[in-house]
């Protein structure tokens, strides 16, 4: 399990009502940043050497400048999501909400803003 962060224009980033980051604002946002690329699935190798595939139509990755780690973004309805955020993750969430006129909040309903 992980607790997730998520990108929203909702109040409560889990309600059903409310606006929504549209899959066109996700796509002409990642366009505009040369660190993410939407690829559509992410790949993880376990201890025993396994490799596990996600696929995710939209899932995004972030070539962090400052680590050799992936970080993956996914959208999913109206919202961008990312698992177990560190400090440098949620500069980027706030970084891309203010792009997309969008707030980040975590699974329990706190705001991560500035």
């Amino acid at each position: 399990m992980g607790y997730d962060v998520h990108i929203t224009r909702r109040v409560e980033w889990s309600d059903e009502n409310g606006s929504r980051i549209t899959e066109d604002d996700w796509q002409k946002y990642v366009a505009s940043d040369p660190e993410l690329v939407i690829t559509g699935f992410a790949e993880l190798k376990t201890p025993s050497g396994e490799i596990i595939r996600i696929n995710r139509p939209l899932l995004t990755e972030w070539r962090r400048p400052t680590k050799q780690s992936l970080v993956w973004l996914s959208y999913c309805d109206g919202n961008i999501s990312i698992k177990n955020p560190d400090e440098e993750c949620l500069a980027k969430l706030r970084q891309i909400a203010s792009k997309l006129q969008a707030r980040v909040q975590g699974d329990e309903g706190e705001y991560y803003d500035e």
